[in-house]
């Protein structure tokens, strides 16, 4: 009897201006659910507050940055706000080996490149509830000052037009609610007929038997 068919794993990007609260969700999809694995990031920026090298980034210099970019190591990469991001390579292979589905919380630029690169990606846009809810997120974090936090509402305002072209838009108005409905979009992808790892054996096997309880009807 079928109870579940095994099936590919998939990367899953969550792309949003920065104050959305993709990064947040992203660390809760690792935490709460199997088979879910956070990508970190390769950046230049330097840590905010208890950021953890290895953990929420991959804190390196400029120089380091480019020679992963020479040595075609990174699936993507852009350049935000004068820092360097990028997805090393590595982790999507070792997420796909393990059965997981590995998480990207990157940019919009990044994400453009992941839909060239890895087409079996899963590509997610977070939206704020509403202007003031981001302006409120940006400034409560207590990170920029009021100058770096206009550049990242006139870099949201740009952003924002990216949306159309993802598969999915969640708007994350409360955090357990954004959570639970990219829990569902992972879901419903995994039961798509191209992630199955064996649907052609399984149909063949299913009609083997459905000949057999004929033939067993016509005896």
């Amino acid at each position: 009897m079928i109870t579940g068919l095994p099936y590919r794993p998939c990367p899953l990007i969550l792309a949003a201006p920065s104050g959305t609260g993709k990064t947040t969700i992203a660390h809760a999809l690792v935490e709460r659910f199997a088979r879910f694995v956070f990508s970190v990031s390769a950046t230049t920026r330097p840590p905010r507050g208890d950021e953890v090298d290895g953990v929420d980034y991959d804190f390196m210099s400029r120089e380091a940055f480019e020679a992963l970019i020479r040595g075609d190591e990174l699936v993507e990469w852009a350049e935000v706000h004068g820092n360097l991001y990028g997805t090393p390579r590595r982790n999507l292979a070792a997420a796909a080996a393990r059965g997981e589905h590995v998480v990207l919380d990157i940019d919009v630029q990044g994400a453009r490149q992941l839909r060239e690169r890895a087409p079996e990606a899963v590509l997610i846009f977070i939206l704020p509830p509403s202007a003031d809810a981001l302006w409120g997120r940006l400034t409560a974090r207590g990170t920029e000052d009021l100058a770096e936090v206009q550049r990242r509402l006139r870099a949201a305002h740009t952003e924002l037009e990216e949306a159309q072209h993802f598969d999915y838009i969640v708007v994350n108005d409360d955090l357990d609610r954004a959570i639970s409905r990219i829990r569902a979009i992972v879901e419903a992808e995994s039961h798509r007929p191209s992630r199955a790892l064996d649907l052609d054996g399984e149909v063949d096997r299913l009609r083997t038997q459905i000949d057999r309880v004929v033939d067993r009807m016509g005896a």
